[in-house]
């Protein structure tokens, strides 16, 4: 890294051009003027809410009055807090092509890849062997790649894939380099419109071949002997005895191609490619991904210790062979590069339906917030296509912390061969389950523990310490995932991540306390925005049903048409929605995703923000604890099928469903109740905003509908789902009568 960097000032003082730009948003200071406005409004509804209190006649108004204050001050902090993004957008480009006329090959740094899998029966061994595949064929040195797969599950059919994937890669690197192809994904290039010929079609038998064996394998459940191929394979699966499980065994590491040896068919060496899983034991905490990256951060450093390191999905495979070398058009620039931590791709996902149905997308948290914390001290890492200074994670830019033995040192230099027995013998004692216990590990150094969405504290807890970040989104995407095609898997992901945030709010890492205190404000506000999102449950519930079972009950809680504060609430709406709708699709999204994107928050507000947060209370209170659930990546077919339609998918029965439901059948009596109300009373005027918001939900409830009573197929929703809901709609709606008539 030195020598690149030496040769980058030198090239800055001839008047090299610069290897990336940075612009400011045109519509920042629009987005400054609207928050002041935006911000005067919110001030006159809380003082609205305020006299409606202060003048409640019964218990029953002042109960309602007081839920739609405390509805709407969430609103307004959540809000407020997301003008953090807002503020100082920025947009960065990169100039790769420049940066390799200037820097030699062998002056670039190099990269150790970190890819996590963790269950072979829902993340699948063959999108891990892509991804991997993927970054070997990455256009950069191979002397300088080394690619770590951790397999948390410690799956043998998963060593068995990587495996074949090294016998493949061998044929595969060439094909990679004789056609310049842009797709190095195996099943991403045969997927596409590619060019057809003998040498395609002799390589894509030979990957269906290895897709076979993968599958068969993963089938029965084992590495049977007629898939062993030789002596040296035969000895990497004799760690999996009958006492071996995937939560109790020993380390195991294993070389499967070596860059100081290991060539492919036409005579160029190839990437190393590393099998670890970690120790595990019954008797030792688990840190599930934090802690699995952080065996990876000590294996590597034994065996390669790369100064970058990158962080992957299994199911996120690289869609731009040129992505280290636009990262190095970043660490290369002396300016910012003393205290870069990371570089942090977007998600961006392959696979999804024409309407985004279930929002996977996250415009706002993988696009439009990252641009916003760029124009700070840099965006979010988001768990995965993020490139880390080794460095980064050992302390602050000037108070490195040391670790306990001089080879795990960030500026340690490997001096023996990858596969020497010194080598081995120390990072499979590195690998074991106690290793980093009783140690700063997870705590000051390396990913951090603390919380189930470990990817959000890590970056949280590296700008604290002083490091910032850069947020690199080039038109070609440099990595691709794949989305869950089923609802309950796309909740049960986000209820997850809820558990995890509130572990961060209830700590002393707190965002509005230790964040705008050792971040700054603007980022502090930032950080909490996330931190808060479980809040989003309280707001959404109320206006799901406190004014519906109002209007059930005849009882007017908004202001008249003809009143002046009715405008108020027009504008805040309007305002709001307006705003959003604009930044979606100036990143790149359409009204139609725009409007999923939105029904979606009103879903996971009455869903997994829900649950999760009742998970977390249930937890603290000792009554039940949570876990590092896997999202499933298989596809079903019928499901696929679906999602493909644009048809929600409740096949699955789940209580999390079962608000919806509520909130879905009470919306629809109001609505009716409403409007015949209304018109036959002449109260329309009283009535207006509540059957709005009614009407509003009813539309965006229209999925829901379909699968309580049209539809017939696997992904309907449950019967019993229905009928609990429907018992437990009549029960709040008699409760809500009383109270108002006592």
């Amino acid at each position: 890294m030195e020598s690149l960097r030496d040769c980058t000032t030198s090239s800055s003082a001839t008047s090299t051009p610069a290897f990336h730009t940075l612009r400011q948003a045109r519509r920042a200071a629009l987005n400054r003027v609207f928050a002041a406005v935006y911000s005067c409004a919110i001030l006159a509804l809380l003082y609205h809410h305020a006299l409606k209190l202060i003048h409640s006649t019964s218990l029953a108004s002042f109960f309602i009055s007081l839920s739609l204050f405390i509805s709407d001050i969430f609103l307004a902090f959540m809000w407020v807090s997301r003008q953090s993004f807002r503020m100082n957008q920025v947009y960065r480009s990169e100039f790769p092509e420049k940066l390799k006329e200037v820097v030699n090959e062998s002056d670039f740094p190099t990269l150790d890849v970190f890819i996590c899998t963790a269950d072979p029966y829902k993340e699948p061994p063959m999108s891990v062997v892509n991804t991997a595949l993927s970054v070997i064929a990455y256009e950069y040195p191979a002397k300088k790649v080394s690619v770590y797969i951790s397999d948390d599950g410690g799956s043998q059919m998963t060593l068995f894939a990587l495996m074949e994937a090294a016998k493949f890669a061998s044929h595969w690197l060439p094909f990679c380099r004789k056609n310049n192809l842009v797709d190095r994904s195996p099943d991403a290039y045969f997927a596409s419109n590619h060019t057809s010929s003998s040498e395609t079609e002799k390589i894509k038998i030979m990957y269906e071949s290895m897709k076979i064996k993968v599958d068969n394998v993963l089938e029965r459940g084992k590495v049977d002997d007629d898939y062993i191929i030789g002596e040296k394979e035969r000895t990497a699966f004799t760690k999996w005895t009958n006492e071996f499980t995937r939560q109790d065994h020993p380390p195991v590491i294993q070389v499967l191609l070596d860059n100081s040896k290991d060539k492919d068919i036409s005579g160029h060496l190839m990437p190393s490619l590393i099998y670890v899983s970690r120790e595990k034991s019954r008797t030792s905490p688990h840190h599930f991904k934090a802690g699995a990256l952080n065996a990876l951060v000590r294996v590597s450093a034994i065996m390669t210790n790369a100064p970058i390191i990158l962080t992957l999905d299994c199911d996120m495979y690289s869609n731009d062979p040129q992505t280290p070398i636009r990262v190095l058009c970043y660490l290369s620039d002396p300016k910012i590069r003393s205290t870069l931590g990371y570089i942090q791709f977007p998600q961006k996902f392959h696979g999804l339906n024409e309407s985004d149905i279930y929002a996977c997308e996250y415009k706002y948290l993988f696009i439009a917030n990252p641009s916003g914390m760029d124009g700070l001290s840099g965006p979010n890492y988001v768990g995965t296509g993020c490139f880390f200074r080794r460095r980064a994670l050992f302390g602050g830019p000037l108070t490195m912390i040391s670790p306990e033995i001089p080879e795990l040192n960030p500026d340690h230099v490997v001096d023996k061969h990858i596969q020497s027995r010194p080598i081995l013998e120390l990072a499979h004692k590195v690998a074991g389950c106690n290793y980093g216990n009783s140690t700063s590990w997870g705590y000051k150094i390396g990913f951090k523990y603390g919380s189930l969405v470990e990817d959000f504290f890590t970056g949280y807890r590296l700008k604290g310490e002083g490091w910032k970040a850069i947020f690199c989104n080039p038109k070609r995407p440099a990595f691709l995932g794949g989305v869950p095609i089923s609802l309950l898997d796309v909740l049960n992901q986000c209820k997850r991540w809820v558990v995890g945030l509130l572990e961060v709010v209830f700590s002393k890492y707190n965002p509005m306390i230790f964040g705008t205190r050792n971040i700054g404000l603007l980022m502090g506000l930032a950080y909490a925005h996330y931190s808060f999102w479980p809040s989003w449950s309280i707001p959404t519930t109320i206006y799901a049903f406190i004014p519906q079972l109002a209007l059930l009950n005849g009882v007017s809680i908004f202001p008249k048409v003809s009143e002046p504060w009715f405008f108020l609430y027009v504008f805040l709406f309007l305002g709001a929605y307006g705003q959003h709708l604009l930044e979606f699709v100036l990143v790149g999204g359409t009204i139609q995703r725009w409007w999923n994107d939105q029904r979606m928050w009103m879903i996971r507000g009455l869903s997994c923000f829900l649950f999760g947060s009742l998970e977390y209370l249930l937890k603290h209170l000792g009554i039940s604890t949570t876990g590092f659930n896997l999202t499933n990546k298989v596809v079903d077919d019928e499901q696929s099928k679906r999602y493909e339609q644009g048809v929600f998918d409740f096949g699955v029965p789940s209580p999390m469903f079962v608000p919806l439901v509520m909130a879905a059948i009470i919306n629809l009596a109001a609505l009716v109740r409403g409007l015949t109300k209304a018109f036959m009373g002449r109260k329309l005027e009283e009535l207006f905003v509540q059957v709005f918001i009614a009407g509003f939900v009813v539309v965006n409830s229209a999925p829901i509908y379909e699968a309580m009573v049209l539809r017939s197929d696997k992904g309907r929703m449950p019967i019993k789902t229905t009928s609990v809901s429907i018992f437990l709609a009549l029960a709040l709606y008699v409760i809500f009568s009383l109270t108002l008539r006592n």
